[in-house]
């Protein structure tokens, strides 16, 4: 995976089952979809940040084996305006790939999540209401186990102890009230009404099963359960009297007791973890039980009618009310547009068939995804995955299966999950299609299209001071539309010759604008030449939002700021492109979606990247860099025109030279661009991965089924098309070849006859190696060799024998060192580090000469020069964990340095699997998992546990360690309310959602050790006698 976005993340839970296929594996809907208009700043600051997650584990799509040992029911195609949440649901098994953002809110709020709205939120706000009482702030003993009536109700209770399970019963004057004077619950009102009575049950038995931990537990809380010698005792009304216990009692507490230690180390780690709310007994309305007593049989009429061949479609698109409900109240959408309602209505979707759909950008594809997403969880309960390959910017569509290594990718996946599975549903969704046939041939699906675009998109063309409206029915394809009429002083014409001021002002303030530029460095400069020449009217509008952005942007930065960002935000205008953190470009995105800021200068990367859409898109040139516009290119840039619900019309203008004016005529009238198959185009990454992992996951072994399996890709539906001088069996057959000589296969001959012969193929230890740490096959040998010469002097006093090893190394390509500041950064090296640099064969004099620019004699490996550089900034990094001053010391973009560290991580993690198959590295193994957790988290080490826990980033984790919290225990065993009054600018909402992450993480890892020692208590399949004893039995 190239690089990684910053992503939010929204989560629909839904109740465990059992099912053969995937974890509930599936796109939510989006952050920017769901969340309502106005948030409060310590919620901004909480979608702000990062979900961090352990690097081991962690496999690209084109080899997953989730994907084929048990296919989804459902597989989306990502396309249409996706916000970047949707691709944190792609799961994978190894390296980084992406660092998740995390704003998991509910959709359906009847089931647990670590949220706001969540069931262990509520709980929470309902026991802190109570505590709140003044009887209840002097005894704070446990809600549910308490005495729960006030001093003027003088009935009393009864306690009944069945078992393990205490029973408070009242009488019938006291049998419908909370249990404390003037403190009435109405329905509405209860904290706990959106809790279904699902989690009712699911809480009652989390009470029983902590109840079992005995006289231990109770002790715990200074509370002993009566004996059975004590049923029907009354009890003072103000506290609880614990009666002395008999023999009898007490035989059966040591009896209990005896029981309790020979339960699993698994019962009493998941006691332990619930120990909080093992006697909590909610309240819960009568009226939300009914209602959730209608959600469920809305569900269950909406699945017979799904299996049902009936056209009935249930209360909406056979999904519950709910649901419609909910997307009225998060989105506004009221009713669907005609085209979705026709799409969801089609035969080939109620029949479950591949179904390929296309619209021009903003139609609303998404939503209807989105359906047909939850059709399949809630009503068929079957499993969906969701996939956006598009890892860089995050907007993949169908038609990117053409573009380069990304298209392979997608195109082995697609393929595999095809061959294997005959009962899964592919739904391919894109923006622009043209050979469309060869795609439905691939997918074997059914087309729907149409040009629906609910916000009209006009598009000109500027000349000099003239603007033309593109017009198909014209002669050359444009008609005059108006003159530029803004004055223009001598100064503002030489700084400004495209007219990009008078442009943005026509719109701006009050709409937004996109101003595409062709490089990274000219988003920067067109941004502060327009603030030079905007009035100072711009600095009153959303003056104080737009202080708060820069101060946010300044806590991100550790007190750092971009200049240029200081210059023109106050004006409401930013920069766009991947020169920025992930960070810092979400926290403008949000700040650009909420109307702050009003004008992005941004690249060609953001057409095809997150879903910010604009009242007017302006092209500064019909270029990519020095590339002229492909069709593709340019729709996507100017699809971003027009913001549906907002603008009434979209605007895009192409500012372009006399030179240009034949070309882009072409540009806009001619077709859309093929879209061609690049498996075999992309040698390595594409047909040859595609043949290890489908012999190492023997999907396909012997050269006939791995023939017949290319016949079915995209590739082989156009060889016509793309081969010309070869067959496709001459290039199968090549490839195997090519994997056998090496050394990543071995070939097997058999003969079945005379004449019929048979070649099998196996995967040795060097392909699986490669195939399980997916690692790209141009590079696997290179890096078994630097593995194999790195044992021979692995230099341990320092990291930056490591870090060489793990960085990647399709980095080095693009990487031009300072000489200057590598001959800086060499001759401050110890001598153990130069010791590295030694064995590496790149010496001191030899940088020198190139700093100074001497001719070099010796010959060194440039590849390995460039290496260790990048090396040097990563290891500066790790040392002084601030990607601004390396970002300043190396003279390089700091988003930069973020991708290089994320994809060294990944690497690092590719790196680690790829030594646990070959024994030889046993050495690395350790050393690796250390290596990976620092480059994940590029903090002091003290820091990375408490950066494991959602929504605890640098900052946050040093306030953490700071009051005493050095572990995940700590804050598991946290208490909210303390956390809030210790560390600073922390909500409860915050609060709460780190305790129980921090929880739910030490679950995780307590399950895992559970299972560790339930496999080594196990008795081995192979144990001498086993298969003799059962046949006996028999």
């Amino acid at each position: 995976m190239d690089e990684c976005g910053s992503r939010i993340r929204r989560r629909v839970s839904l109740p465990k089952r059992n099912r053969p296929s995937l974890g509930c594996i599936f796109g939510a809907p989006t952050a920017a979809e769901l969340v309502p208009g106005d948030e409060g700043k310590e919620e901004e600051e909480m979608v702000a940040e990062n979900r961090r997650r352990k690097t081991a584990g962690v496999l690209p799509v084109e080899v997953q084996p989730l994907l084929l040992s048990d296919s989804p029911e459902c597989l989306v195609l990502g396309g249409g305006d996706t916000n970047p949440d949707l691709l944190r649901h792609m799961p994978t098994d190894r390296g980084v790939g992406d660092q998740p953002n995390d704003s998991e809110v509910d959709m359906f709020g009847d089931y647990d999540s670590f949220t706001e709205n969540s069931f262990i939120a509520q709980v929470d706000d309902l026991e802190q209401k109570y505590m709140q009482l003044p009887e209840h702030k002097k005894h704070a003993t446990d809600f549910a186990t308490e005495n729960l009536c006030s001093e003027s109700i003088k009935n009393k209770l009864s306690i009944t102890t069945i078992g393990n399970l205490t029973e408070l019963q009242t009488d019938k004057h006291t049998e419908n009230q909370s249990g404390y004077e003037g403190v009435t619950i109405e329905p509405g009102a209860d904290l706990l009404y959106d809790v279904p009575s699902s989690q009712a049950i699911y809480f009652e038995n989390l009470q029983n099963s902590s109840n079992d931990l005995g006289d231990h537990s109770m002790k715990e809380r200074d509370w002993k359960s009566s004996s059975h010698n004590t049923v029907n005792e009354e009890l003072p009304h103000n506290c609880i009297e614990q009666p002395q216990q008999n023999d009898e009692s007490s035989s059966k507490v040591r009896t209990s007791s005896d029981m309790n230690r020979r339960k699993s180390i698994k019962d009493h780690l998941k006691n332990a973890m619930t120990g909080n709310a093992k006697a909590q007994t909610p309240i819960f309305s009568r009226s939300k039980q009914l209602k959730d007593t209608l959600l469920s049989e809305e569900i269950n009429v909406a699945k017979k009618t799904v299996e049902s061949s009936s056209n009935d479609l249930g209360p909406f698109y056979s999904l519950p009310s709910k649901v419609r409900d909910l997307y009225a109240q998060f989105k506004g959408i009221e009713k669907l547009y005609e085209w979705q309602h026709t799409c969801l209505t089609l035969n080939s979707v109620q029949e479950r068939k591949n179904l390929i759909y296309s619209l021009p950008t903003s139609g609303g594809k998404t939503l209807v995804a989105e359906i047909l997403m939850l059709q399949e969880l809630l009503c068929c309960r079957k499993d969906v995955l969701m996939i956006l390959p598009y890892v860089a910017i995050v907007q993949e569509k169908l038609h990117m299966i053409g573009e380069g290594s990304r298209g392979a990718t997608l195109e082995m996946t697609l393929a595999k999950i095809l061959y294997t599975s005959k009962t899964t549903q592919i739904i391919g969704m894109s923006a622009t299609l043209n050979n469309v046939e060869d795609l439905q041939k691939f997918l074997q699906a059914e087309y729907y299209t149409s040009q629906f675009r609910p916000v009209e998109l006009k598009e000109y063309l500027k000349i000099n001071d003239t603007i033309y409206e593109v017009d198909s029915k014209a002669e050359n394809g444009m008609t005059f539309s108006r003159l530029l009429n803004y004055k223009y002083s001598d100064t503002l014409k030489k700084m400004d010759p495209d007219h990009l001021v008078a442009l943005v002002t026509e719109v701006i303030p009050n709409y937004s604008c996109l101003v595409f530029c062709p490089s990274k460095k000219n988003c920067e400069n067109v941004a502060e030449m327009i603030c030079k020449f905007l009035s100072k009217e711009y600095l009153k509008h959303k003056e104080k939002e737009k202080c708060e952005v820069i101060k946010n942007l300044k806590n991100i930065g550790n007190g750092n700021l971009c200049p240029v960002l200081k210059r023109t935000i106050p004006f409401g205008v930013a920069y766009h492109h991947s020169g920025l953190t992930s960070d810092e470009r979400k926290l403008l995105e949000e700040a650009y979606s909420t109307g702050v800021l009003c004008l992005f200068t941004c690249t060609s990367t953001l057409a095809a990247g997150v879903n910010l859409p604009a009242r007017r898109v302006i092209l500064r040139a019909p270029y990519v860099a020095k590339e002229f516009l492909k069709r593709n290119q340019y729709k996507q840039m100017i699809g971003r025109a027009g913001r549906a619900g907002i603008d009434t019309i979209g605007e895009s203008i192409l500012i372009l030279q006399e030179k240009d004016k034949q070309q882009v005529l072409e540009l806009i009238t001619k077709p859309l661009e093929n879209c061609y198959s690049h498996l075999v185009q992309e040698f390595t990454k594409g047909i040859q991965t595609l043949f290890l992992s489908l012999i190492g996951l023997k999907i396909a072994t012997n050269l006939d089924d791995i023939y017949h399996f290319m016949n079915g890709t995209f590739f082989g539906v156009q060889q016509k098309v793309l081969l010309k001088e070869k067959s496709l069996w001459e290039i199968t057959v090549e490839s195997l070849r090519y994997l056998t000589e090496k050394g990543l296969l071995q070939k097997d001959t058999i003969y079945k006859s005379e004449e019929e012969v048979q070649y099998n193929f196996h995967i040795t230890k060097l392909g699986r190696a490669s195939f399980k740490g997916t690692i790209d096959l141009a590079y696997c040998d290179i890096l078994y060799r630097d593995l194999k010469k790195g044992l021979e002097g692995l230099v341990l006093e320092s990291l930056l024998h490591l870090i060489y090893l793990t960085t990647p190394y399709d980095l080095v390509s693009q990487c031009n060192p300072d000489w200057m500041i590598y001959f800086r950064q060499f001759s401050q090296l110890s001598p153990a580090e130069q010791n590295v640099a030694a064995i590496l064969g790149v010496s001191e004099s030899f940088i020198g000469k190139k700093a100074s620019g001497q001719a070099i004699g010796k010959k060194v490996d440039k590849n390995v020069v460039n290496r260790l550089y990048l090396s040097f900034v990563l290891y500066t990094l790790l040392k002084e964990t601030n990607i601004w001053t390396v970002s300043e010391k190396f003279n390089m973009p700091r988003g930069y340095i973020q991708n290089l560290l994320t994809g060294t991580a990944s690497f690092s993690s590719c790196v680690l699997h790829f030594c646990e198959e070959l024994e030889e590295f046993w050495v690395y193994r350790a050393l690796l998992v250390e290596l990976t957790k620092k480059l994940t988290y590029c903090v002091k080490a003290e820091l990375i546990p408490l950066m494991e826990v959602t929504g605890v980033l640098e900052g946050r984790a040093k306030q953490l360690y700071s009051a005493g919290y050095k572990s995940l225990m700590h804050l598991a065993n946290a208490n909210p309310e303390v956390l809030v009054r210790t560390i600073d600018h922390l909500s409860r909402r915050q609060a709460k959602q780190i305790v129980s992450s921090a929880k739910m993480l030490l679950h995780e890892k307590a399950e895992a050790l559970q299972e560790e020692v339930e496999e080594l208590l196990r008795l081995p399949s192979d144990f001498p006698g086993a298969v003799a004893s059962s046949t006996d039995k028999a």
